[in-house]
């Protein structure tokens, strides 16, 4: 109750700014043209993007008409289930990270500003917290600010923390870390990447170089490759998402900054759009406030009032 009652208080900002809207048509009052007009709207304007709006209504009105539904209350259980069934229909979603390599590398990736490298230190927080050893790899040499901020992390965690200077070549420092974990026998290294480089660099060609040290390395490569994605940047950040994607073998999605969208539809159209799962999602400043994201948790305290009886992740 009180792990519901958590996750209840850091959407609260998204049920009311979004969802609340949403919500607020599912009760007491007729299902006729103007309540499909109004739905329509405030998901297009929640970021959920037209094309997925109008399959998602489409779906909704068949099973309106199929099963005869009057009360829309029966019918915001219906949109719930259709919900969680897009989400859930992505493999992976909500997974925790990947620990079974030798050592097992995490790669952050994703544009400045999006928060990696916070979601870096948090990530090896947690893994750390469930007994593995780890590793953080300040491998965003371009930005001294990253840098210093993850050795922050990893003296407030207890972490070690491998860096080179800045400018350093940034798939070097990966190579340092990936060596130094089997020197000690760590488990797991999470590295902070580049968001961006200077003119005459290529970001994609960085990131690419880094991901074939890794492998040459490690044989079966990273064992997670993922794109921190800022959610209050909404439909702006799926450009850059589509040429990450492009570039390098992405297994999921970081949402950071979801407490402070005004729009709760993007981790509809981020699904949609990339066909690739969400991992965790950051609802706050603490190392607890990321959190693995569990899609009938997340839809039912959007969308729904009471409570639930599955635990919330």
């Amino acid at each position: 109750m009180a792990l519901w009652s958590s996750l209840k208080e850091k959407l609260k900002g998204v049920t009311e700014r979004w969802s609340g809207g949403i919500a607020g048509l599912f009760s007491g009052r007729s299902i006729d043209d103007v309540f499909w007009e109004e739905l329509e709207e405030r998901l297009i304007a929640g970021d959920v993007g037209i094309s997925l709006t109008e399959r998602l209504l489409e779906r909704l009105r068949d099973e309106h008409r199929t099963k005869r539904i009057r009360e829309t209350e029966a019918l915001r259980n219906v949109f719930v289930e259709i919900l969680v069934e897009l989400l859930e229909s992505v493999p992976g979603m909500g997974a925790p990270l990947r620990s079974d390599l030798s050592p097992s590398v995490v790669l952050l990736i994703g544009v400045n500003g999006s928060g990696k490298t916070t979601t870096a230190g948090k990530l090896a927080f947690q893994a750390k917290h469930e007994g593995k050893s780890v590793l953080l790899a300040a491998a965003d040499t371009y930005r001294a600010a990253a840098i210093d901020q993850l050795k922050i992390w990893g003296e407030r965690t207890g972490i070690r923390v491998i860096a080179q200077e800045p400018g350093s070549d940034s798939a070097a420092v990966v190579f340092d870390a990936v060596r130094a974990a089997r020197a000690s026998d760590c488990r797991m290294v999470i590295a902070d990447t580049a968001g961006r480089l200077h003119t005459k660099h290529n970001l994609m060609e960085e990131l690419q170089k880094v991901h074939r040290v890794v492998s040459r390395e490690i044989p079966e490569g990273p064992a997670e490759v993922l794109l921190v994605l800022d959610a209050v940047m909404g439909q702006n950040a799926f450009r850059q998402a589509e040429a990450f994607n492009a570039a390098l073998p992405l297994t999921g999605i970081v949402l950071t900054k979801y407490d402070n969208t005004a729009k709760g539809g993007i981790l509809l159209s981020v699904v949609d759009s990339l066909h690739l799962p969400i991992r965790y999602v950051g609802l706050g400043e603490s190392a607890e406030d990321l959190r693995l994201f569990a899609p009938r948790n997340f839809v039912e305290t959007l969308l729904k009032e009471g409570k639930t009886d599955e635990p919330v992740q």
